[in-house]
């Protein structure tokens, strides 16, 4: 079951799910819109990478990037980034997540996500966006922007996160 605006609402005045920093004007009938944040991490040009769970080395393969006040990040046709939402969000063992992109960026070649949509029950984290632009035109990422939004489902049965990034605070 999808969470409603007022049930999301009331969930977050329960302190059962927790949003830092919580606007309520970002909050739609059915999801929130999250802000980027001004890290990102671009993929540093290599001629091959080994895919491999085990042997992931994310400084290897990143170099990060903070831009400053009223900087945008300019994403070239093709490129990907990682970037990485202003708000961390807590969630209890009844409630996941999904992370989708927005309509009116989409329609620019812009996806904010590639494949990890899922937020788990039990996580306490800022979200990670794999964002690549799918244009042909270069477009500029402006941080504060809201960039994605997340609608609350009901998970029955119980089960908390405890994977690798189910704490992550940084892209």
């Amino acid at each position: 079951m999808i969470l409603s605006k007022k049930k999301v609402l009331q969930l977050v005045k329960q302190k059962k799910i927790v949003i830092t920093p919580f606007i309520e004007e970002n909050l739609n009938a059915a999801s929130i819109d999250l802000t980027l944040s001004n890290e990102f991490k671009k993929i540093k040009k290599k001629n091959k990478v080994k895919i491999s769970e085990k042997s992931f080395n994310d400084s290897s393969l990143f170099k990060l990037i903070k831009l400053k006040e009223k900087e945008l990040l300019e994403l070239k046709p093709g490129e990907l980034v990682l970037g990485r939402t202003i708000e961390k969000i807590s969630l209890p063992d009844s409630i996941c997540g999904w992370i989708q992109g927005r309509s009116r960026f989409a329609r620019l070649g812009l996806i904010v996500h590639v494949s990890s949509s899922f937020i788990q029950p039990g996580v306490n984290n800022i979200q990670v966006l794999e964002i690549v632009n799918l244009s042909k035109n270069t477009l500029l990422l402006k941080p504060g922007e809201k960039i994605c939004q997340v609608i609350f489902e009901q998970a029955t049965g119980g089960s908390i996160e405890k994977g690798v990034f189910s704490k992550q605070t940084n892209v």
